[in-house]
């Protein structure tokens, strides 16, 4: 079983920057993309920003203030997120997805994080 631990969350006033964490854990042989999503208050779940070996993609509300990075060899992946704003205010998940070891073939997983709360005041 492939798990996520998520960290750094809190609150935050508009302006300020918080850097979140995620570690994957599991038997993982390898990783083919990381992500963050964020669900905020009455709203479904939206992608934010996503790392794989070709590059990072950002939704178009977080790019230049938000910057997706990973340490592979420790399967770790951070959101810093700078210039916050009340909108950004959501609960934050963690997803991964690759294949982890069986004691037969490899087999995929896709994962996700408890969440971690961010809160931004209006």
């Amino acid at each position: 079983q492939v798990q996520l631990v998520e960290s750094g969350g809190g609150l935050v006033q508009p302006g300020g920057s918080l850097t979140l964490s995620c570690a994957a854990s599991g038997g993982i042989l390898s990783i083919t993309q990381m992500g963050w999503y964020r669900q905020g208050p009455g709203k479904e779940r939206e992608l934010v920003a996503t790392v794989t070996s070709e590059g990072n993609t950002y939704a178009d509300s977080v790019k230049g203030r938000f910057t997706i990075s990973t340490v592979n060899h420790a399967n770790t992946v951070y959101l810093r997120m700078n210039r916050l704003k009340p909108d950004d205010t959501a609960v934050y998940y963690c997803n991964a997805f690759g294949y982890y070891a069986t004691a037969s073939v490899p087999q995929r997983f896709n994962s996700w994080g408890q969440g971690t709360q961010v809160t931004v005041p209006s």
